[in-house]
């Protein structure tokens, strides 16, 4: 025990003096290489700063625990404990390296997110899963092969998590450090030496940079240090649940890392009720609320800390609590997360249920209008002759609430002729409208072709867009032929003496749908 003592009493200082004397040396590096978080409307920051802080984080944490099993403190380790541990460690190593490429050069999210599957993958493949949960003593689940797609998802998410609320100066690593000292607490107490030793190492090399990351920050973690760190705390918390195989080693985690967790559902929701993209930045963040309901910066940052150390303490309850206190303490916790973000105006159920509404709506109405065009386009395109064309397009504009159509051509005798089409409710009532000329390319002589289109304005303007660029899509893509002949292709008997067009391709009337060809 005393040499179990010793590793926890060396390993801290340790990482904490490696992290603290390698960070001055990447702030110069990074000012130097001009590696700098530059101004934005969504950044908090008055001045550019170093953004590549996480490396100090990464190898200070790394070395230290190298030194440890070099130096064979941790005893004889099984062979299955030392193949997680060195799997750990490099996919730690892959996902540091991602977001060290991110910071000096960029990537998209979506590679981000690829990596960071496939280096959870791995781990799922050297047995870092959550297999089999004991749930309160009273029986256990087991997900056979559902465990692989559970951990990737549970890995994946608490790293984008700790990564999203990386906005504020030391948010994120000291909600990590209270994260870390929240496991490093589990582990001891179901005497998990491994996980306590690496739970210490990366508690020394938070302390250590947050000297320089708190308000006012010298330099920022950058992708590669929030990345390594979600990566590292999510699987850490899978290793503990794969040795102790209770519902705890989740769920305690899990609280402690509430608010960036909570912060990451709710603006991923928020993006999707907006019809944003999932991975959109924006500036609602709970820490950009708190922001703008008059908190200072350092404000911010500390009532985060407070939140964060007082929802983990509860937790630690968990962990000595019979089966139905744990249950209540859980749940507790998750209503007081809950109320936060409520007290924050990041959520309110009455307008979540009211845009879910709506979306649907406006879901149901774009399902509605390609619908039409997927039946239109087909009618169009088997269109032989101008006037099933002319008639296949009329058809749809009349779906798609367009109030007339007119084109005029001229045939390959000379003649020109003018058709037009109106909706049989064209004149009922007042109402706004947007006319619109759409080109259809260049006919013979080299003469431009529009055909000019006037759509009622019922619903948002978006809906209308919609409706003219699916309208616009049957232009493009089935537009007249150019050795079809105009006037000559449509049969004497389907026009009376005043050049009316008679509908006689449905038994519509003329009142209905009323098309005219003139002489011009």
């Amino acid at each position: 025990m005393n040499d179990v003592m010793k590793i926890y009493m060396y390993i801290y200082p340790a990482s904490l003096i490696l992290a603290a004397g390698i960070t001055p040396i990447l702030i110069r590096l990074a000012c130097r290489l001009n590696v700098v978080d530059g101004l934005s409307a969504r950044k908090i920051h008055s001045r550019p700063v170093p953004r590549i802080g996480g490396a100090a984080i990464y190898l200070s944490t790394v070395i230290s625990v190298i030194l440890v099993m070099i130096f064979g403190w941790t005893g004889q380790l099984q062979q299955d404990v030392k193949i997680r541990l060195i799997a750990l460690l490099a996919a730690g190593t892959f996902i540091f390296l991602v977001g060290l490429t991110d910071d000096l050069r960029g990537l998209r999210a979506k590679y981000k997110l690829l990596a960071q599957i496939a280096a959870a993958a791995a781990l799922t493949a050297v047995g870092v899963r959550i297999e089999k949960i004991d749930v309160l003593n009273l029986f256990t689940v087991d997900f056979g092969w559902l465990s692989y797609p559970i951990t990737v998802f549970w890995i994946v998410a608490v790293t984008n998590a700790v990564n999203l609320i990386d906005g504020l100066d030391g948010l994120a690593g000291g909600i990590s450090v209270i994260a870390c000292a929240t496991i490093a607490v589990f582990a001891f107490y179901h005497q998990q030496l491994v996980m306590c030793v690496l739970m210490f190492a990366l508690l020394g090399g938070l302390t250590g940079f947050l000297f320089f990351n708190f308000s006012p920050a010298r330099i920022f973690m950058g992708d590669c240090g929030s990345m390594f760190l979600g990566f590292i705390l999510a699987s850490s918390s899978v290793m503990c649940a794969v040795k102790s195989g209770t519902m705890v080693a989740i769920a305690l985690p899990a609280i402690a890392l509430g608010l960036p967790m909570f912060d990451t559902f709710f603006s991923m929701l928020r993006r999707y009720l907006g019809r944003w993209g999932i991975m959109s930045p924006d500036r609602s963040h709970l820490h950009h609320r708190l922001l703008d309901m008059g908190l200072k910066h350092r404000h911010v940052v500390i009532t985060m800390y407070l939140i964060t150390v007082l929802i983990a303490g509860l937790g630690m309850f968990m962990m000595v609590a019979r089966s139905g206190g744990a249950v209540l303490i859980f749940a507790s916790e998750i209503i007081l997360l809950v109320l936060v973000f409520r007290a924050a105006g990041a959520v309110r159920l009455r307008e979540v249920i009211s845009k879910l509404k709506y979306h649907k709506s406006i879901q149901k109405e774009k399902e509605k209008d390609i619908g039409v065009f997927e039946d239109t386009h087909l009618r169009v395109r088997k269109s032989v002759s101008f006037s099933r064309w002319w008639r296949a397009i009329s058809d749809a504009a009349e779906k798609e609430g367009f109030l007339e159509l007119s084109l005029q051509l001229t045939s390959n005798s000379g003649k020109r002729h003018k058709f037009i089409w109106k909706s049989a409710d064209n004149g009922n009532g007042r109402r706004e409208e947007i006319t619109l000329r759409l080109p259809m390319g260049r006919r013979r002589f080299n003469m431009p072709v529009d055909i000019e289109a006037t759509i009622a304005v019922n619903g948002l303007l978006e809906s209308v867009g919609r409706r003219i660029m699916l309208f616009g899509r049957l232009i493009d893509e089935y537009s007249i032929a150019e050795p079809l002949v105009i006037a000559e292709d449509i049969p004497a008997a389907e026009f009376t003496a005043d050049n009316r067009h008679i509908d006689v391709f449905s038994p519509a009337a003329v009142s209905d749908k009323m098309l005219v060809s003139v002489d011009i």
